[in-house]
């Protein structure tokens, strides 16, 4: 299993993959607040993974399991992004709770959630 600062790195890589088309390990560390022999170390944890490719000083890239489990992890924060602001929690809090939650509840849990956002989002978009 990974840890939620892993998760984090991975989530910040795919999402400046996609922005950017590769991962500067600068940017990374930015992204995150970190500094950069942080962003070195877990960098070398997700190769161990599996789940990212690096060139000698270059640019970090998401391997096709990299991609995958960090979009799953996005679903993840994003799901529960929008469970937060349906019980009406202001849009920075559920953005920092989103974070927080994402590494802990059980896949029961948020497949109750995912469940929950599914039907009240229908509901909410009637007669609007």
């Amino acid at each position: 299993a990974m840890t939620n600062s892993l998760e984090d790195y991975l989530e910040t890589i795919y999402l400046l993959v996609q922005a950017n088309g590769g991962a500067r390990v600068r940017d990374v560390a930015l992204a995150l607040h970190v500094k950069m022999p942080s962003v070195i170390k877990a960098v070398l944890e997700l190769k161990k993974h599996g789940y990212v490719t690096q060139e000698p000083y270059g640019a970090v890239d998401l391997t096709e399991a990299g991609a995958r489990a960090a979009s799953e992890i996005l679903g993840r924060h994003t799901l529960l992004k929008k469970f937060l602001m349906l019980l009406k929690v202001s849009d920075e809090t559920a953005e920092k709770d989103a974070c927080a939650m994402e590494h802990f509840l059980s896949p029961e849990t948020l497949t109750r959630i995912t469940e929950f956002v599914k039907t009240n989002s229908r509901k909410g978009r009637v007669g609007r």
